[in-house]
């Protein structure tokens, strides 16, 4: 599947800023699943500053605009040449060790309902066992928009019962990690053209690491493993921490924000 993404990012501030420095985390990443035949990232009044490949395998990306500035657009375009592998994240190179991802973040942090769901899942097969941790996730939190924000942690979520992708991914990777299995989180794009099908266009979702099969990613949002309608940009301990775009603005006064992204299919 060839997709094509136009994602426009905006920044609007109260008062001018002295400055603002941004790390991006908008380059698709290399693995047999996608091949890039374009893609740019442009940051109006931006200086693109230092890039590097993580120990994760993600390319991150400096900017830097000087002020005074009062409205900044970070807009990313290209097409990406995708091929469904069932989820299964094949000839991706990092060099972080699978059980750094046992680890939890604030955000992921385990209760006891969290763990209950866990405990839940069949033991045994550890492929059957991420299927189902995926599966008693997508139950026990309903596909709410707008009922959450991007401060929920899983515990908040599961609690409440509703959620977004962000929350169906944070709550598997708290539920995996209890149970042993490695999880990250991961941010991309995801093209849906199933009138009614829940689903957002700069989505998430979560990586399992499996014995015997290594990374395999599972999206609870939509009850699937990843495959050619979805675009893999980066990973992190969280959202956060896997967040596209992360930065600071030097100066006072409140921040608004706007996203729009567009995913096509064309023609090959």
């Amino acid at each position: 599947m060839l997709l094509t993404v136009d994602h426009v990012t905006r920044y609007r501030y109260e008062q001018p800023v002295r400055a603002v420095v941004q790390s991006h985390r908008l380059t698709p990443a290399r693995f047999d699943g996608q091949k890039v035949q374009g893609w740019t990232v442009t940051v109006s009044g931006g200086e693109m500053g230092g890039g590097f490949r993580d120990g994760a395998g993600d390319w991150v990306q400096g900017w830097t605009v000087k002020g005074p500035v009062s409205d900044i657009e970070v807009r990313v375009q290209g097409q990406v040449e995708t091929t469904d592998l069932a989820g299964m994240l094949k000839g991706h190179r990092e060099l972080v060790p699978p059980l750094a991802y046992l680890r939890h973040s604030p955000a992921t942090r385990p209760d006891a309902a969290l763990r209950d769901l866990a405990d839940s899942a069949p033991k045994g097969d550890a492929l059957a066992q991420a299927h189902a941790l995926a599966l008693a996730v997508a139950e026990a939190i309903a596909y709410r928009p707008g009922t959450t924000h991007s401060h929920t942690t899983a515990a908040e979520a599961l609690a409440q019962g509703e959620g977004v992708c962000q929350d169906h991914a944070q709550a598997l990777l708290a539920c995996a990690r209890h149970v042993g299995l490695p999880a990250r989180y991961v941010a991309g794009y995801l093209f849906a053209s199933e009138e009614g099908q829940p689903h957002e266009a700069s989505h998430g979702w979560a990586e399992l690491h499996v014995p015997g099969y290594g990374w395999i990613g599972f999206d609870p949002a939509n009850k699937c493993c990843p495959d050619a309608r979805y675009i893999r940009l980066g990973s992190g301990l969280d959202a956060l921490e896997a967040a596209p775009i992360r930065g600071i603005a030097r100066g006072l006064g409140s921040e608004s924000l706007e996203v729009t992204v567009a995913i096509q299919s064309q023609a090959q």
